[in-house]
C-alpha cells in the first residue's frame, strides 16, 4: 500500500528542517499530515514538534506567533507557510476537557507521541529525510483500516472529550472502522461526563466535518448509538422509530435513518444543503397522524415542514452557528415540501420563484433530490421521473429569468418617487401599491411597463385610499 519506512518531505519543510538542525534542535512531522502522506492524500496544513523550547524556537525564526505558548505551542510564518510547531511534551490531568493542567517537556519524540489521541495520530517523520517513527504501529492500523487510542481508551477519552467525537468523524471521513475497546469506551459513563463537558463550539466545529464526509449517515449513526446525539442535539431523539412507511409505499425507513440517508444524497461539497437534509424532516414526530381508509393505515405528517423549520432554528442557534448559516437553513427546511407539476403556469412558477427567492433555487432542489434519495437510500439518476421533473423546473425558471420577469419590487418599472411624481402622496401606502402593482405584474408580466403601472397606481389610489 505505500512504504513504511519513509515520505517525501517537500523542499521548502526541509529547508525549515535545516533551520532547526544548524541551531543544534531536531524536528518532525507529526498528526495528519504524516497520516496522509502514508495513504497518499494531498496534504496543506503541517503541524511540527521539536525539542526545541517555544523560546529557542523564537530566537531562531524571524517571525513566530506565541499562539499557544502556554501549552508549548507556537506557529511559525514562513516561505508563505504557517507552520504550528510544539515542543515534545509530556501531559497530566485535563480539568477543563481540553487542555493538559500541566505541561512538561519530553526528551524525545517517542514520549512526545505517547500522549497522542490515536495510534493513525502517532506517526512522525523526520523532516529533513521523511524518516518514521512509528512506535504504535498507526502504519499497521491504518493498513488495516482501524481506529485505535494510542493505550488505554478511557484513559485518552477521559483527557480530552472531544477525542470520541474526532474518533466518529474519523470513521467516516476515512472509511475506518473504530476498534472494539475503542468503541466500547465512547458509550461509558465517565467518558459520556467528558464529552458533556467540551464546548458546543468545539462539537459544531466536528459536526460540520462530519456533515461534509463521503457518508455522512455512518458518524451520524455513531454518534446516535454511542449517546452523543442525545447531548448535543436533543430534538433528534424522537426521529428514532417513527414509523413513515405504509402501503403507498412512500418511505422505506423511519424519519432518523431517512434524514441520515437524505444527507448522503446531498452535494458533498454544500454543507447548507446537507445540513438542510439533516434537519428536513426532524418535525415529523410531532406532526404524524394515522387515517384509517379501506382499512389501510394512511401516515400523514400535515404541516411538519414549518415544525423542523422550528427545530432546526432552535438546534443550530443552540450549536452555534451563524445567523446566515440559519436563515439559509430553516428557509430550505420550510420550503422542501414543494410538488412541481408541469400544469404549473408561469405564474405558479414566478411566484414559487419570489416565495424561494433566487439565490435559494439550486439549493432547495438539491435538497429535495436528497428528500427523494432518503426515501430508499438510492440515488436519485439522471433520466429517472424525479430527476426529469426536476430538470423541466429548472428550464422554465431559467427561461423565465431570460425573459427578464419582474421577480421582485426592485424588478418593477416604477418605484416609489415615479408614485409620488404622479400625484401620490408618500407613506405607507405607496408600498401597498408597490406591492399590489407586483402581484398583477406576476400574473401579467406585459403590465411591467412604466405607463401602464402609474395608470394602475392612480386608479388603485383613488379607488382604495382617497377620502370621499
Amino acid at each position: 500500500m505505500f512504504s513504511s519506512k519513509s515520505v517525501k518531505i517537500p523542499e521548502t519543510l526541509k529547508k525549515v528542517a535545516k533551520i532547526f538542525n544548524d541551531n543544534g534542535y531536531g524536528v518532525f512531522l507529526v498528526g495528519g499530515a504524516v497520516r496522509d502522506m502514508l495513504m497518499g492524500k494531498s496534504v496543506h496544513d503541517y503541524d511540527l514538534a521539536t525539542d526545541a523550547t517555544p523560546e529557542q524556537v523564537m530566537s531562531i525564526f524571524k517571525k513566530v506567533i506565541p499562539t499557544g505558548i502556554a501549552h508549548g505551542t507556537v506557529t511559525i510564518h514562513i516561505f508563505g507557510m504557517q507552520l504550528e510547531t510544539t515542543t515534545f511534551r509530556t501531559e497530566a490531568d485535563y480539568s477543563d476537557g481540553r487542555h493538559p493542567d500541566k505541561v512538561e517537556y519530553a526528551r524525545t519524540i517517542e514520549e512526545d507521541l505517547s500522549r497522542r489521541d490515536f495510534t493513525m495520530n502517532a506517526i512522525a517523520a523526520d523532516l529533513s529525510d521523511g524518516t518514521i517513527k512509528d512506535p504504535f504501529d498507526g502504519i499497521g492500523d491504518i493498513k488495516r483500516k482501524i481506529i485505535r487510542t494510542v493505550g488505554n481508551p478511557l484513559e485518552r477519552f477521559g483527557e480530552d472529550g472531544l477525542r470520541p467525537v474526532r474518533a466518529i468523524r474519523f470513521a467516516g471521513q476515512l472509511g475506518f472502522r473504530i476498534e472494539e475497546k475503542t468503541l466500547e469506551a465512547i458509550s461509558d459513563a465517565n467518558v459520556i461526563k467528558k464529552i458533556k463537558s467540551i464546548s458546543v463550539e468545539r462539537f459544531h466545529d466536528e459536526f460540520c466535518k462530519i456533515l461534509i464526509c463521503e457518508k455522512p449517515s455512518v458518524c451520524l449513526r455513531l454518534l446516535e448509538d454511542n449517546g452523543l446525539m442525545d447531548i448535543f442535539i436533543p430534538q433528534f431523539k424522537v426521529c428514532r422509530g417513527c414509523i413513515q412507511g405504509d402501503n403507498r409505499g412512500f418511505h422505506e425507513f423511519d424519519v432518523a435513518d431517512h434524514n441520515f440517508y437524505a444527507c448522503d444524497g446531498a452535494p458533498k461539497d454544500n454543507l447548507i444543503v446537507r445540513l438542510a437534509a439533516f434537519y428536513h424532516d426532524i418535525g415529523k414526530p410531532e406532526s404524524k397522524t394515522v387515517e384509517v381508509v379501506d382499512g389501510n393505515e394512511i401516515i400523514h405528517f400535515h404541516g411538519h415542514d414549518a415544525v423542523s423549520a422550528k427545530k432546526c432554528l432552535e438546534s443550530m442557534t443552540a450549536l452555534k452557528f451563524s445567523n446566515d448559516d440559519i436563515k439559509q437553513v430553516t428557509h430550505l427546511v420550510k420550503h422542501h415540501m414543494f410538488f412541481y407539476e408541469p400544469q404549473w403556469s408561469d405564474s405558479a412558477v414566478r411566484r414559487f420563484i419570489i416565495r424561494i427567492g433566487l439565490d435559494n433555487l439550486d439549493n432547495l432542489i438539491h435538497l429535495r433530490l436528497a428528500d427523494i434519495h432518503g426515501m430508499h437510500n438510492v440515488a436519485v439518476v439522471p433520466g429517472s421521473p424525479s430527476w426529469n421533473n426536476l430538470v423541466e423546473l429548472k428550464d422554465r425558471i431559467a427561461k423565465l429569468i431570460s425573459e427578464n420577469s419582474a421577480l421582485s419590487l426592485k424588478d418593477l418599472k416604477v418605484n416609489g418617487n415615479d408614485l409620488m411624481n404622479s400625484g401620490i402622496p408618500k407613506g405607507k401606502l405607496i408600498g401597498n401599491i408597490l406591492s399590489e402593482l407586483f402581484e398583477t405584474v406576476t400574473d401579467s408580466p406585459s403590465m411591467n411597463d412604466h405607463d401602464k403601472l402609474i395608470e394602475l397606481a392612480k386608479n388603485i389610489y383613488r379607488t382604495k385610499y382617497c377620502q370621499k
